[in-house]
């Protein structure tokens, strides 16, 4: 069965939010009888009660879809997952912390069918969380929004809609939930939109992640940016670096050389060649110049006889 509507939710340790979250869920889409819709929970190895939770509503709801891993794989991973499960046209993600308002959905998915849009990402305008959040926030968007050339003001907001076409197209991996946008963005999907969105205070329980995520955070930037460019061309990225720095050492030798044959030719003061530093600076850069073109080269063989396979364990589907 295909739906108009697939909603994808991570959980974790939320089993006080899933209940209220559901019934809003559904008293938001029975207004809108002609979507059907679907609700996948993904339990990201929970430690609480929450697969209990899911799998009770999944009985006291007919759309309600739960999917259990053996352990904590992270928000990523439970996205790829509830990708790949999903069935609908239009497919929104959301966090299961009732911090996102279902109230959205229905305006999201009309600006993803009628206005053409590949991604809606939310925005945070208003946020309920404290400082030592929303100015490390600020300055990580800045930073995403120059590298990837893409204007969102909130790219981490979990509220989210894509084309059905994206999700089943692009690779979620690591902690590259993020950067969903710019990876869609690099796959070919450049119609990316940006809707205000109404930020919740948290209701219950706490928040997940602390000030790590942004240092994670720009370090997965810099990776989805090198492998987005030259995941399938690393010889491209090493093999420049690798020649440049070739040509630089054998320009150094050449300017040493020639300067010694030079003061020999005109008796002047010879200086050993060994004695002097630019020789060594020289050396290293030969050196190195070599080992970026075999990293490239190697970076090539790996990548056309390696393709990259994404499995995370599913415990239990209800």
């Amino acid at each position: 069965m295909s739906y108009a509507i697939s909603l994808v939710i991570p959980v974790f340790n939320e089993e006080e939010s899933l209940p209220e979250l559901t019934k809003w869920i559904h008293d938001v889409m029975l207004q809108h009888p002609m979507w059907a819709f679907e609700i996948i929970m993904v339990d990201d190895g929970s430690r609480d009660d929450s697969w209990d939770i899911i799998n009770k509503l999944s009985k006291d709801y007919v759309s309600v879809r739960g999917i259990k891993f053996a352990r904590n794989y992270g928000k990523s991973a439970a996205l790829h997952t509830g990708f790949n499960a999903a069935k609908g046209d239009v497919v929104i993600t959301m966090d299961a912390d009732m911090q996102d308002s279902p109230d959205e959905i229905p305006a999201l998915y009309k600006m993803i069918t009628e206005e053409g849009y590949d991604i809606v990402s939310g925005w945070k305008k208003k946020r309920h969380d404290p400082i030592g959040k929303t100015i490390p926030s600020k300055f990580f968007n800045y930073v995403t929004r120059k590298i990837s050339g893409i204007k969102l003001h909130d790219f981490n907001c979990g509220l989210k809609a894509y084309k059905r076409k994206v999700v089943k197209n692009i690779e979620v991996y690591g902690e590259m939930h993020r950067y969903i946008p710019v990876i869609a963005k690099w796959s070919g999907f450049t119609n990316i939109g940006e809707k205000v969105v109404q930020h919740k205070a948290r209701k219950y329980g706490e928040t997940k992640y602390g000030l790590e995520r942004f240092l994670f955070g720009f370090l997965d930037l810099l990776s989805i940016t090198f492998v987005s460019k030259f995941k399938k061309s690393p010889m491209h990225f090493f093999g420049a670096l690798g020649t440049l720095s070739f040509i630089f050492g054998s320009l150094v030798t050449g300017y040493v050389v020639g300067k010694k044959f030079y003061e020999i030719h005109n008796n002047m003061p010879v200086r050993e060649i060994v004695d002097q530093p630019l020789f060594f600076l020289a050396l290293v850069a030969l050196i190195i110049g070599v080992q970026l073109f075999l990293a490239g080269f190697i970076g090539e063989m790996i990548t056309m006889n390696s393709p990259k396979k994404l499995d995370y364990i599913v415990e239990e589907e209800v």
